[in-house]
């Protein structure tokens, strides 16, 4: 996952930077909570940062940090000492910063002495906004000068921006005096004594009329923990006897709720944001991909996906933003600038993969009992996608997708790996456009696959039979042009002269998944991804260690990531293979618990007899949506669970009880119902689901992308 400056990673935050995040707002700071302008900190704000500097002192010196907590993904308590005293090791003021984010900052800051005497000291605020765009930020190209606080009433103050898109920050302090341009307070402690103040800074767009409505800025700061509390409230309950497990499922709840943005003029659209620090925007693979892995959890998000990507949609040809009729975007930015909005433009449409994975969705989310019932304009959408399929998708007409890009800024690479060197053959040269991935013929067999299920639906059945015959047609082309009997595996792609591109990736593990790979090739699939070269020990790498490319410590070059590892073994269950699926099923489970439960966008591809913990990828998304929704997949893989409303039946068939012992699941949406899902050693149940439904307790023999069969 990359934005439109792919070749250029973020610069670091710091050891120990905190990271909290709320919609399309996040803020990063240091481990004391001060935010500097020449590191990537500060709060944003609609791909703006809104807050370039924060920085709290204590008689003119920072304060000392000592432990921060994040009670939520929106909120950090940040616990600090100060007020050192010459000769003396410890110091007896403690300092804590309880901070908020959502439509601004919220903090709180209490000092507590715990001294026996009283004491007076002065405490200081600098607050800083250079309204940068936040791919300044993440480059350090953010070199503007920064605007400082004015006041503007008592308790309020401002900071004024030059940009026409926004107006500039509110500041509410009560009782603190504009001193050198920093909030101060003189604070005088009793004898074990307490202080406390709160600073509130809020976008002023946010606020227009602070005098009509003075509680205005609390509502906007405190709305987050509100419809967080909602979130956790309707989510599936899980309790589970592997600790690891249930601790990983529970922070992936947490942290989509999180993710989660909204679009006021459709608030009833969640979708979920690509990632943070610098994805916090819609992405269309990756919020396809995360909704669809996320349906167990709350089918409400794919539905969201599905109508917020519709309705942007592409229209007209414009090489500019890569935009093409039927086309689904890529990115979607709400920057302060457009310099980095190709074409001057916020949208950007350069993916190849989105508009087939588009259509894959609304499949999935039918067998999910998941459609609107005016669900035609979506429908609607899926055709357009299907057209842009063959009319733009399928270049020269060969029958495969391919991917170039339409102008000298936009991504050269357009798979989900997405970096310029993301593909390539074994020797390490680098493949040239146009390309046709591997697990993109994939995602259109499975979007054919799902369109002629959508048709039956419908009572279409000759449309049923159309795309069915176009799957299968797709299917035996793949299978003819792709393998390689000699290497006994697939090429990840073909290059501009049709040659496979002959690397061992993790993307065949992709076409396992959408069900596109023939019966007698599976094996020998399963057998490579598996091998010492793939397999880590943690999760199967991005490309093998005897690949002319590989590196472990690079973005896609030989790297784990989790999502790609659990659409992986989804696919490796498909088609039979439990022991190889499980086997990454546990091993992202391990390394879940080294990262305190929390997946990161990737980790590095060193090899675990090597390092006996993962080794950390240091420019990696964390919370990241796709990784937040692995162990969500991951345990429906392991479970074998396969609803399809549809046809009136449910497959569970639980493949890991030894290992991962009794899994108890409450609240579980289906249908628009709520089921419950109990397995252990001694059997599996479920409970609620709509009369007429059968449940199966054994694999699903056969159905429609993404749900699993056996091999025949």
């Amino acid at each position: 996952m990359t934005g439109w400056n792919m070749d250029t990673l973020a610069n670091t935050a710091g050891p120990g930077a905190v990271t909290i995040v709320e919609g399309t707002s996040f803020c990063v700071s240091g481990p004391n909570g001060d935010m500097i302008p020449e590191l990537p900190h500060g709060a944003f704000y609609r791909d703006t940062r809104v807050v370039s500097r924060l920085t709290l002192l204590v008689d003119d010196t920072p304060v000392e940090p000592l432990s921060s907590i994040t009670p939520h993904p929106y909120r950090v308590v940040m616990v600090g000492r100060a007020g050192h005293v010459p000769g003396r090791a410890d110091t007896p003021l403690i300092v804590e910063r309880d901070r908020r984010v959502g439509a601004g900052l919220l903090e709180t800051i209490t000092l507590r002495s715990f001294s026996r005497d009283p004491l007076a000291f002065r405490v200081e605020v600098v607050i800083e906004a250079d309204f940068a765009d936040i791919f300044e930020v993440k480059e350090g190209r953010a070199a503007r000068r920064p605007k400082r606080i004015e006041a503007d009433g008592p308790g309020r103050y401002r900071i004024r921006s030059a940009h026409a898109v926004n107006h500039g920050l509110l500041v509410m302090a009560e009782g603190a005096e504009l001193v050198g341009g920093r909030l101060s307070f003189d604070v005088v402690l009793d004898a074990r004594g307490e202080w406390s103040r709160t600073v509130r800074v809020v976008p002023a767009e946010e606020v227009p009329d602070l005098a009509a409505a003075p509680d205005a800025e609390e509502d906007v700061l405190t709305e987050p923990a509100r419809r967080f509390m909602a979130w956790q409230s309707g989510s599936p309950v899980s309790s589970l006897e592997d600790d690891a497990m249930e601790r990983a499922i529970r922070q992936s709840q947490q942290d989509l709720g999180a993710l989660r943005i909204f679009d006021p003029a459709h608030p009833d659209r969640p979708v979920v944001a690509a990632g943070v620090p610098w994805f916090m925007a819609l992405f269309g693979r990756d919020s396809l991909l995360t909704s669809l892995m996320a349906l167990p959890l709350d089918p409400a998000l794919a539905l969201g996906t599905l109508q917020t990507l519709a309705g942007l949609q592409g229209e007209r040809e414009d090489a500019s933003s890569e935009e093409q009729p039927g086309r689904i975007l890529h990115e979607v930015r709400l920057g302060a600038t457009t310099n980095l909005a190709l074409g001057g433009r916020s949208v950007y449409y350069g993916t190849v993969d989105a508009t087939p994975l588009f259509v894959v969705v609304l499949g999935e989310l039918a067998r999910w009992g998941g459609l609107p019932d005016d669900d035609g304009d979506l429908l609607d959408a899926a055709d357009r996608a299907l057209d842009w399929v063959d009319r733009f998708g399928d270049r020269d007409g060969d029958g495969f997708v391919e991917y170039e890009r339409l102008n000298d800024h936009g991504l050269v690479n357009q798979g989900w790996k997405d970096s310029w060197d993301g593909i390539n053959f074994a020797d390490g040269t680098l493949a040239e456009a146009p390309i046709a991935l591997c697990e993109v013929q994939g995602y259109v067999y499975a979007a054919f696959v799902a369109r002629a299920m959508l048709a039956r639906l419908r009572g279409d059945d000759g449309a049923a039979d159309q795309w069915t015959e176009r799957a299968a047609e797709l299917k035996r082309a793949f299978n003819d042009a792709f393998w390689l009997p000699d290497r006994g595996w697939f090429a990840v792609a073909l290059d501009r002269e049709k040659r496979p591109v002959d690397a061992s990736t993790s993307n065949m593990g992709h076409c396992l998944w959408s069900g596109i790979v023939d019966d007698d090739k599976a094996a020998a699939v399963a057998e490579r991804l598996l091998s010492p070269e793939m397999f880590s020990g943690w999760g199967v790498r991005t490309l093998g260690t005897d690949m002319g490319a590989y590196n472990p410590a690079s973005y896609h070059n030989g790297s784990v990531w989790p999502h790609d590892n659990a659409i992986v073994a989804a696919g490796l269950m498909r088609y039979g293979f439990v022991e190889e699926a499980n086997r990454i099923v546990s091993g992202l489970f391990e390394a879940a618990s080294y990262f305190g439960g929390r997946l990161p966008e990737l980790f590095c591809g060193f090899d675990r007899e090597h390092y006996p913990e993962p080794v950390s990828y240091p420019a990696s998304c964390s919370p990241q949506a796709w990784a937040a929704a692995t162990p969500l997949s991951l345990l429906r893989t392991t479970l074998r669970f396969d609803p399809s409303l549809p046809t009136g039946e449910v497959w569970v068939s639980p493949t890991s009880a030894a290992t991962f012992g009794d899994i108890h699941l409450r609240n579980v949406p289906f249908a628009g119902r709520r089921i419950s899902l109990d397995t252990s050693r001694s059997g599996t149940s479920v409970a609620g689901l709509p009369a007429g439904v059968t449940l199966h307790h054994e694999p699903m023999p056969s159905a429609a992308v993404p749900t699993r069969r056996e091999p025949t």
